[in-house]
């Protein structure tokens, strides 16, 4: 469906499962995130016009994904945890082109931007299907809907505004790596992890 390489094993929805606090203050994180990675793009590309129309739309709409999960956290008596690092985002930044020209860094900025909504999507999506909690399963399929969205959104505009780089090849690129990056997570409460 998104050209991942390596789904998650189902299983990993028990661990979730096993510390909801835990995965829902690591998943508020990853929405706070995700609308300071928009931010970003936009306050570095602001000649696109379109570009901050929709990622001002994905800004909120990542804010508003955190104040629900903050939401969720609050009703059920749990507490917000402290941000942690995130070693597999960590580790799909070191593999963003940094150096080059500007576009090229724009472009893995936008495929990188991708890559996390396509692997929160796939694994929003084994959450509504496997864990137990229905209030959540509901919640999680709800948003992998949504992540889905922001995946095209940010794959199509690294095809738009592409000058010097061959994006189906460097998001190959990016799906081999986070294909074999992925292998080494899958154990801990994190969306990623």
């Amino acid at each position: 469906m998104l050209g991942l390489k390596l789904l998650t094993d189902p299983r990993w929805a028990n661990i979730a499962e096993s510390n909801l606090e835990e995965i829902l203050s690591d998943h508020a994180w990853c929405e706070q995130k995700a609308a300071s990675n928009a931010i970003t793009l936009i306050t570095q590309n602001s000649e696109h016009q379109d570009l901050v129309d929709e990622l001002t739309a994905i800004a909120i709409e990542e804010m508003q994904h955190f104040q629900m999960v903050i939401d969720i956290i609050k009703a059920r008596g749990y507490i917000l945890s402290r941000e942690r690092k995130d070693d597999y985002v960590g580790r799909l930044v070191k593999f963003s082109k940094k150096d080059g020209s500007r576009n090229q860094a724009f472009i893995d900025r936008l495929l990188f931007a991708a890559m996390i909504e396509a692997r929160s999507c796939e694994r929003f999506r084994v959450l509504s299907l496997n864990i137990q909690d229905k209030e959540l399963a509901k919640f999680y399929h709800e948003l992998m809907v949504s992540e889905a969205g922001h995946y095209t959104t940010f794959l199509n505009f690294a095809r738009k505004y592409s000058t010097d780089v061959d994006v189906d090849k460097r998001w190959k690129e990016w799906l081999d790596f986070e294909g074999e990056l992925i292998q080494s997570f899958g154990t801990k409460e994190a969306i990623h992890g």
